[in-house]
């Protein structure tokens, strides 16, 4: 008999270790995509500023008459530069659906970049059709920032 209660004691015992393992793994499962996600929400967040940064010195350019060319020129291409590392970053750390529009929404930027650096006025109908393509991709990366973040879940209360 006293066999019995030592069988039951190590089974309890692999039992609970089990549970308590499990527990673990779940904890640290959930703290992984916690740190992910908010590296994803600080890097998503970062890659829009930088992006509105350049489409608003790109806006500047473009209501600016009388800066010659060479000046433009630069005055774009340095506006743009600070984009690319943060580009790289998005294209290793954003989910896949997040990246590919982040990719379009960056190259419709840098057809607005190439308008303004070239001259290409606010009032001009190729400026405006750059600028309301650029629009439109950043909405859609907005919406799928969104969606890989959770941010339109709605919130459960538990009571």
């Amino acid at each position: 008999m006293p066999w019995v209660t030592l069988v039951g004691a190590v089974v309890g015992a692999l039992i609970a270790t089990a549970s308590a393992a499990l527990l673990d793994r779940s904890r640290w499962r959930r703290e992984q995509d916690d740190r992910l996600a908010g590296a994803r929400r600080a890097l998503y967040g970062e890659y829009l500023t930088c992006l509105s940064q350049a489409r608003n010195d790109f806006r500047s350019l473009a209501r600016d008459q009388a800066m010659d060319l060479a000046e433009r020129e630069r005055s774009a291409r340095d506006s743009f530069a600070p984009c690319y590392g943060v580009r790289y970053q998005m294209s290793i750390t954003a989910a896949s659906n997040v990246f590919i529009a982040s990719e379009n929404a960056f190259r419709r930027l840098r057809d607005v970049r190439d308008l303004a650096a070239a001259g290409t006025l606010a009032g001009d109908e190729a400026y405006s059709g750059g600028r309301a393509e650029y629009e439109a991709a950043l909405e859609g990366l907005r919406d799928a920032m969104r969606s890989d973040l959770g941010a339109d879940r709605e919130l459960i209360v538990v009571r």
